[in-house]
Formats: structure tokens, C-alpha cells, sequence
């Protein structure tokens, strides 16, 4: 086997490696996916477009790093600083999206109201969900969550790409710089769009109690989990 095949095995290997150890990768899109009521194919496609632009600014930055002539340490450091800003960013966004869930499930508490109508006393249900659908309507089709998801995932690096640009760009072959970063975005995202697959269906088939008015704050909950594992662990 050559070095350059040895390369793209490596990249491949690592690109796999990277996503399925990085529960960020698929949980997030998982957990929103069925709060939110989205269809499977949504949900993957959603899983696509954060993914390549996940895959992509990482591509971009090391490919005006090497034209910079930049050193794989300073590449690093940027890439670095991207990871903080992504879990901060995923944490904070995590924690305001289980906030709104928390609010939300009050609202959609049902409870009654007894009404007397002369010898006629009668009760009835309801909830204040009604009140907010014009700006929290879940199932809508302006929903700002996939964008918020994408921005984060677009600052988030993909840190094992960079030192695999080094030894193609020491040999000056600008198509093996290509191929690695292709070979590395292809693993990434389909990595991504089977362990989403896989999940979501698990859980459609697991048949889990259903957590009613609680999805939203517990998706809220399993994205800030992820943030905080990136923040505090470095996943």
C-alpha cells in the first residue's frame, strides 16, 4: 500500500472515529428531531446541511492556513479556539431551548374551570398553549432551530483534519490535499447520517413512554449535555 493510500485510510479511519465518539454529531439532531416532530428525512436532511457546513469551514481555514503558509500549530490553536466557541455556543443554546421547553410544558398543563349557569354547573379543560402559537408553534414551518443548529455546527471544527493537510501540502501535491479533505467530509457526514438514522429509528422502535409536554425541555437537556461534554470533557 502506498503512503497516499495509507493517508486516505488514515483520513477515513479518523473522520469515522471522530464523529461516532463525538455524541454532539448525531444526539443533537436525534433529540430535536423528535421533539420537534420532524420527519425522518427531515431530520437527516437537516443532519446534512449542518454537517457539510461542519466539514466545510474546517476545509476552508485549513486551506488558507496551507496557501498562508501557516504552521500546523497555529491551525491548531484556531481550530481550538472554534471547539470552545462551538461548545459554549451548543451548551448556551441547549440550556435556552430546555428553558422555553420548561415554559412550554407549563402552558400546555391542562387544568379546569367550574362555570355555573343558573341551576347548570359544568367544568372544562384547557391550556394556554393557544395564546402563544403564533410565536412557539413547534410543528411551524419558520422555525429558527435548524438555522441555530447550523450556526453552531459551522463554528465547530473538525480538529483531526488539520495535521492529515500537513504531509500531502509538505509534498506540494495539491491532489492529495483534495482528496483527504474529500474523503474525510464524505466519512464525516455519512458517519452522521447513519448514527442519526440508527438512533432515531431505535427510538421510534423502542417504544418509550412518551414524554408529553415534556419532549422540548428533555431535548433542551440532552443538547446542553452535549455542549457541557464539550466544554468541560473535550469530546
Amino acid at each position: 500500500m502506498s503512503e497516499a493510500q495509507i493517508l486516505l485510510v488514515t483520513a477515513a479511519s479518523i473522520a469515522f472515529l471522530h464523529t461516532i465518539l463525538g455524541p454532539d454529531h448525531y444526539v443533537v439532531f436525534t433529540a430535536m428531531g423528535k421533539a420537534r416532530g420532524w420527519s425522518l428525512s427531515k431530520t437527516l436532511r437537516v443532519t446534512l446541511y449542518c454537517g457539510t457546513g461542519h466539514v466545510l469551514s474546517s476545509i476552508v481555514i485549513g486551506a488558507v492556513g496551507l496557501l498562508l503558509g501557516a504552521q500546523l500549530a497555529s491551525l491548531v490553536d484556531i481550530e481550538s479556539v472554534r471547539g470552545n466557541l462551538a461548545g459554549w455556543a451548543l451548551l448556551s443554546f441547549g440550556l435556552v431551548y430546555f428553558a422555553w421547553g420548561l415554559r412550554k410544558a407549563g402552558r400546555d398543563h391542562k387544568h379546569s374551570h367550574i362555570h355555573v349557569h343558573g341551576d347548570v354547573v359544568h367544568d372544562h379543560e384547557h391550556d394556554h398553549h393557544d395564546d402563544h402559537t403564533h410565536v412557539h408553534d413547534e410543528r411551524g414551518r419558520n422555525s429558527i432551530t435548524p438555522w441555530a443548529i447550523f450556526i453552531v455546527f459551522v463554528l465547530g471544527p473538525c480538529e483531526a483534519l488539520i495535521p492529515l493537510f500537513m504531509y500531502p501540502a509538505a509534498q506540494q501535491s495539491a491532489g492529495l490535499v483534495i482528496a483527504v479533505a474529500t474523503i474525510f467530509g464524505v466519512v464525516t457526514l455519512l458517519t452522521m447520517m447513519a448514527a442519526v438514522f440508527v438512533t432515531t429509528v431505535g427510538l421510534a422502535r423502542l417504544r418509550l413512554p412518551s414524554l408529553g409536554r415534556w419532549e422540548h425541555a428533555a431535548a433542551g437537556a440532552s443538547v446542553a449535555l452535549c455542549g457541557a461534554a464539550i466544554s468541560f470533557i473535550g469530546l
